[in-house]
């Protein structure tokens, strides 16, 4: 990673707390709340990073949010049906996603960096989040 405006260990910490307080009253996925929390989300991470600059703010900062609604079982409830190819394997709740980001930019001052928030699993949802940083 280039040089980053704070430790990886400080990032992964200010994007779960920006997590933490989005998802802190959601039990479940629901797609109207998304807006609202992409934006409490990227809002939360960038006040932390702007904050957390020393004197002058040395960096532009971009923030992405993305929210992934689990699935659910398309089986009626108490099926035994096989799973069918439009099911997979039968394993429930998951989706494949691979995300991929590319720049052209000073590799020595610029920078980008990619989470995953954990608490969302139990919430039936995966989010990811992305820290791009441009030297002023």
């Amino acid at each position: 990673m280039s040089t980053c405006p704070v430790s990886e260990t400080r990032l992964s910490q200010i994007a779960a707390d920006a997590c933490d307080n989005a998802f802190s009253s959601a039990t479940s996925y629901n797609h109207a709340q998304t807006e609202q929390w992409n934006s409490d989300i990227i809002k939360g991470i960038l006040t932390a990073l702007i904050s957390e600059s020393k004197g002058e703010v040395q960096y532009k900062f971009a923030v992405n949010s993305t929210i992934i609604q689990h699935l659910t079982d398309p089986r009626p409830a108490g099926s035994d049906a096989s799973p069918t190819p439009t099911t997979g394997t039968g394993t429930v709740g998951r989706r494949g996603m691979h995300s991929a980001t590319g720049a052209y930019w000073n590799t020595e001052k610029d920078g980008i960096w990619n989470y995953k928030y954990e608490g969302g699993e139990a919430k039936g949802m995966d989010v990811v989040v992305c820290v791009m940083w441009v030297a002023n």
